[in-house]
């Protein structure tokens, strides 16, 4: 069973309250259905105008992996601070590990990628999620990643 549902959508201007991520760093859009049990889904919409595909690869653009693993670890961030009350923000999210990676499709201009996130484990600020990258169903990569918040 699921946990409640705690911040059904997040949008893109809380999000540029929540990180201190900005363009063209900022690769998530928005986070829907933060739950209770610190899980939520980010969202992206790839576009041809990535910065990423001037060079990988112009003549066939492929969203780089590296960057998914990065929209894994903001989506968690934006759990992470949410989840966290009674406290100042914006903070920091620092990547600390990044674990069992896989890439199994490309990702293309005109796909949505969710970020499905699942907090894993939490000691103090630091933060562990299971990450799995979904476009149209099918899952294009996955992912452990560990987060640090701070001040």
């Amino acid at each position: 069973m699921e946990s409640p549902i705690r911040f059904a959508d997040v949008d893109i201007n809380t999000i540029l309250k929540t990180l201190p991520h900005r363009f063209p760093f900022l690769l998530i859009d928005r986070v829907k259905n933060i739950r209770e049990d610190h899980s939520g889904i980010g969202v992206k919409n790839v576009t041809f105008n990535e910065p990423a595909f001037q060079g990988h690869f112009p003549e066939r653009p492929v969203f780089p992996g590296v960057l998914m693993i990065e929209g894994m670890a903001q989506t968690a961030g934006v759990i992470g601070i949410m989840s966290v009350t009674g406290t100042e923000k914006p903070r920091a999210v620092y990547f600390l590990t990044i674990d069992k990676c896989k890439f199994r499709k490309p990702v293309l201009p005109g796909d949505t990628i969710e970020y499905h996130m699942k907090s894993i484990g939490r000691r103090k600020t630091m933060w562990w999620f299971h990450g799995d990258a979904i476009v149209d169903g099918q899952t294009v990569a996955e992912a452990d990643v560990g987060a640090m918040l701070t001040d």
